[in-house]
């Protein structure tokens, strides 16, 4: 006759806990994975504060100034302008006159000049200004292809300071950083279309490709040689 098998009860209690134990690890490491796949802070400031391209309006403010509406100044900004529209505008040019300075004769004569230089139709119309006290200017504008952040900078939706130690430990970066560097780099880009793309290949300089062929043929270095002779402060000083 076989003995009966005596079960510890301390056993039968430990089975159970044994292979929850076992599961931890696969629990845990199906958490990590959740955590890191599901994240959707971005951590590049480049996702944070993206570069877009966007049609955004170019103003100029022209102060009508003497009989003849327009000074030296006025006129040299202008002419920057116009070839900035010239080269990038889109649409037609607006002029904004303010409320009750049409009939003004230097303002008719700044309208004219304006019309005459621009090269392309000019589209009047008018603005009331908002204080008579301070003076109201002839607003130009038009519409090109510009490049800004496509985020608003400035925001502080978490305290830099320990405020929640569960986020704090991420060392993560802050919201705010890098949108000043995008922003001054978008405002510095002379056309936006680089951004997107690279530019075409220039023509090659045929002549100074057969000159180098030519000094290889004889075994010469076709390399340019630089010389920049040490300059002297008494120098420049007898000159």
């Amino acid at each position: 006759m076989t003995a009966p098998v005596l079960r510890s009860p301390l056993k039968t209690l430990l089975k159970p806990l044994v292979a929850v134990a076992l599961l931890l690890p696969a629990l845990a490491a199906c958490q990590s994975k959740e955590e890191i796949t599901g994240s959707i802070y971005p951590a590049d400031y480049r996702d944070r504060h993206p570069i877009v391209l966007s049609d955004g309006s170019r103003v100029l403010d022209v102060f009508v100034q003497g009989h003849d509406g327009l000074v030296t100044r006025s006129r040299q900004d202008l002419g920057a302008f116009f070839a900035e529209y010239r080269q990038h505008g889109t649409g037609p040019m607006v002029a904004q006159v303010p409320h009750g300075h049409g009939t003004n004769p230097a303002t008719r004569r700044a309208i004219e000049t304006i019309r005459s230089r621009s090269g392309s139709r000019v589209s009047v119309s008018y603005y009331r200004p908002t204080d008579p006290r301070v003076a109201s200017p002839i607003r130009l504008s038009f519409k090109r292809l510009q490049a800004k952040v496509g985020s608003q900078c400035g925001l502080w939706p978490d305290d830099l300071g320990v405020g929640d130690y569960k986020k704090d430990w991420r060392n993560e970066q802050y919201w705010n950083l890098g949108c000043a560097y995008q922003a001054n780099l978008a405002s510095q880009v002379a056309d936006p279309v680089d951004l997107v793309r690279g530019r075409q290949e220039s023509r090659p300089d045929t002549g100074r490709r057969m000159y180098n062929f030519e000094q290889l043929r004889r075994g010469q270095d076709p390399s340019t040689q630089w010389r920049n002779a040490p300059a002297s402060v008494m120098q420049g000083i007898s000159q």
